[in-house]
């Protein structure tokens, strides 16, 4: 059974930075994207980055461009997020996700496997 394990959470002053990482494990892993979500209290779970398994491409909401990078290992069935320049409304659970079928795909539907979420807290 596959799952999907994240760390680096954390609280951080605004303007700081975090490191998440999500680590793959449990048997023979394929899959298309894998993305970073968000769900804030009382709010959906938004899309945050994802990035394509085969081309690397790689996919931002507008909230956190320029401010956020993904990056995976296939090697190690693993994939980062980099977040500088946090601010408050960053403040979130942040999920792992991974996609069978979809090289991009924007809807917490379209993912197959979830990790159990790591907390984010910015503070001003």
């Amino acid at each position: 059974q596959v799952q999907l394990v994240e760390s680096g959470g954390g609280v951080v002053q605004a303007g700081g930075s975090l490191r998440l990482s999500c680590a793959a494990s449990g048997g023979t892993f394929r899959y298309r994207a894998m993305s970073w979500f968000r769900q804030a209290p009382g709010k959906e779970r938004e899309f945050v980055a994802g990035i394509s398994r085969v081309a690397g491409n790689t996919y931002y909401a507008e909230s956190v461009k320029g401010r956020f990078t993904i990056s995976k290992d296939n090697d190690k069935n693993a994939v980062y997020l980099e977040m500088n320049s946090l601010k408050p409304e960053d403040t979130a659970v942040y999920y792992c996700a991974a996609s069978v079928d979809y090289a991009l795909a924007y809807r917490p539907n379209s993912y197959d496997y979830w990790g159990q979420g790591t907390q984010v807290t910015v503070s001003s």
